[in-house]
């Protein structure tokens, strides 16, 4: 089978896959979707996360917010087998019943493996108020 080149939109779908894994509820879908020597830089933790399992652990405690992520920016460039998607997002979550939206930032770096792209590393922050 000939390589196929990747497309910026085929990478932007990349982030729906993620964002409907967050909403299955199910951090081991959310995880799956890592590749084994991926680091994660998470939003609402100190910890750096280096290890399927460790990123599992993070999104079974995350996707107790219910979070859906939406877009505002994205930049997104392809160096296969590697395609970086980086830019603005706004996160929905619910806090005692309240919802709550966060501004943020994020970076999702991707590796071909094998047919499927894997998230090898993302770093994602809360938006500065300054």
């Amino acid at each position: 089978m000939p390589h196929q080149e990747a497309t910026k939109r085929e990478i932007a779908q990349l982030f729906d896959i993620w964002n409907d894994a967050l909403q299955s509820g199910d951090a081991a879908k959310v995880a799956a979707l890592y590749a084994q020597d991926a680091t994660l830089l998470p939003t609402l933790s100190k910890e750096v996360r280096r290890s399927a399992e460790s990123i599992e652990d993070y999104f079974t405690a995350f996707l107790k917010l219910h979070p859906k992520a939406a877009i505002i920016h994205q930049n997104i460039s392809l160096y296969e087998p590697i395609a970086i998607n980086s830019g603005v997002y706004i996160f929905d979550t619910l806090v005692n019943g309240q919802k709550h939206s966060v501004l943020g930032r994020f970076t999702f770096i991707y590796r071909k493996d094998g047919e499927d792209w894997k998230i090898i590393e993302h770093h994602s922050s809360m938006m500065p108020d300054t």
